[in-house]
């Protein structure tokens, strides 16, 4: 089993679900976060002040996939993220030891389906 953790742009959430939902992934946490890479962020001005945002706004994704569509749901999100462009995002692959189904019990990779 593994975790997918991706940060995405928060403007290519949607085409990233439809991708998901191709491949069949259809289970996933979604939250907003603050984050910077190589962008580094920008500089704005607010109020005659010049002002470096370096935090900028990111989608995180969480997914728990089995084994066989780990392959799958990290194309999905290639197809749906990529721009070609800097601040597309980033990908993470993490194990994941165990998944408890809280209403059943289930544990493994039956918890996760």
């Amino acid at each position: 089993m593994k975790l997918i953790v991706a940060y995405i742009q928060p403007h290519k959430l949607g085409d990233v679900k439809k991708s998901l939902y191709k491949a069949e992934v259809f289970k996933m946490s979604v939250t907003n976060s603050l984050g910077c890479g190589q962008q580094k962020g920008y500089h704005e001005s607010y109020r005659g002040v010049d002002v470096e945002v370096n935090l900028l706004k990111k989608v995180r994704l969480e997914i728990a996939v089995n084994d066989d569509f780990t392959e799958k749901t990290v194309g999905a999100i290639i197809e749906g993220a990529k721009s070609g462009q800097i601040g597309d995002g980033k990908i993470f692959i993490l194990e994941l030891p165990d998944c408890i189904r809280i209403r059943t019990g289930e544990r493994g990779s039956d918890a996760i389906g």
